[in-house]
C-alpha cells in the first residue's frame, strides 16, 4: 500500500514537471498574428493568433511579433522585452482604442521594448498612445499616431525612462509627447507633431530634437523643468504659439 502511494506521488509529481516544461516551451522566439487568426492558436506562421495581447503571453522574453497582414490587432500591455512590428504585410497594422490606452509598456528596468511600424488610433476618445512606465529602453519606430489624451508619455514613476522616437508622427492629440520621468533621455529623430494642443511638454529629465517638425499645434514646446536640446535642423512653422522651449532652440530652426 506504502508502495502504491509512493508511485502515486512519482507519478503525480512527473506530471507536474513535464506540464511546467510543456509551458515554459509553448513560449516562441518569433510569433505571428493575422486578421484571420485566432488566439486560441500557439501564434505561428501557419497557425497566427488574432491580437497583440494573445500573442504576447506565448512569446518569449526578448522575442519578436510579427503581422502578417494589415488589420486591427487590440490594445496590449508588454511587461517584458519585446519587439511589435507590424510591417509584415501590404500595410501597416494598427491598434484601434476608444476610452483606453493603446500601448502599455511597464517591464523590467533592464528590458529594451521595440514598437515599429504601427497605427495607433484613440477615436479623439482614448488616453495614451503609448504608455512607457517602466522599464530599460523604449524604440518607437515608423509608427503614427492619432486622436489621444497624449501620444506618448513618459510616466513619473519609470526607471531609466530612456526613449527613442524615430519617424514618429502624432497628430490630433492634446499632447504629443509628455515627458514626466526624472531620469529620462528622450531623442526624437525625424518625426513630426502636427495639430496638438502642445506637440512637446517636458517636465523633467532630458529632450533632444533632431530633424524633425513642430507643426500647427496651439503650444509647440512647454518646458517646465529638465533640459530641452535642439540639433538646429528642425522646423517650427504655424503653431499658434511656438512655446518656452524656444530659448534653447537655435535661430535656423525658424527659417
Amino acid at each position: 500500500m506504502r508502495r502504491s502511494i509512493r508511485q502515486l506521488f512519482s507519478i503525480v509529481g512527473f506530471a507536474l514537471v513535464a506540464a511546467a516544461a510543456s509551458g515554459a516551451h509553448a513560449q516562441a522566439t518569433r510569433t505571428w498574428v493575422s486578421g484571420v487568426g485566432d488566439d486560441a492558436n500557439p501564434c505561428s506562421r501557419t497557425a497566427p493568433c488574432k491580437t497583440f495581447a494573445g500573442a504576447i503571453s506565448k512569446t518569449a522574453s526578448g522575442g519578436v511579433i510579427n503581422v502578417l497582414d494589415p488589420g486591427g490587432y487590440g490594445a496590449v500591455t508588454i511587461t517584458k522585452a519585446i519587439t511589435i512590428d507590424g510591417g509584415g504585410g501590404s500595410g501597416m497594422a494598427g491598434i484601434l482604442t476608444s476610452g483606453a490606452n493603446g500601448i502599455n509598456i511597464n517591464a523590467g528596468s533592464n528590458d529594451r521594448v521595440v514598437i515599429r511600424n504601427l497605427v495607433i488610433e484613440g477615436l479623439g476618445n482614448s488616453v495614451i498612445g503609448i504608455n512607457y512606465i517602466n522599464g530599460g529602453w523604449l524604440v518607437v519606430e515608423n509608427v503614427d499616431i492619432h486622436r489621444y489624451t497624449t501620444g506618448v508619455q513618459l510616466a513619473t514613476t519609470a526607471n531609466n525612462g530612456r526613449a527613442d522616437l524615430r519617424n514618429v508622427t502624432v497628430t490630433g492629440s492634446t499632447t504629443g509627447l509628455y515627458n514626466q520621468s526624472p531620469t529620462s533621455m528622450v531623442m526624437i529623430d525625424k518625426s513630426v507633431f502636427r495639430s496638438n494642443g502642445t506637440g512637446i511638454l517636458t517636465e523633467r529629465g532630458d529632450v533632444a530634437l533632431k530633424a524633425s517638425s513642430v507643426l500647427f499645434n496651439t503650444q509647440g514646446i512647454t518646458k517646465s523643468g529638465g533640459g530641452f536640446s535642439s540639433y538646429g535642423d528642425n522646423v517650427f512653422f504655424g503653431n499658434a504659439n511656438n512655446g518656452n522651449g524656444l530659448s534653447l532652440i537655435r535661430d535656423r530652426d525658424l527659417q
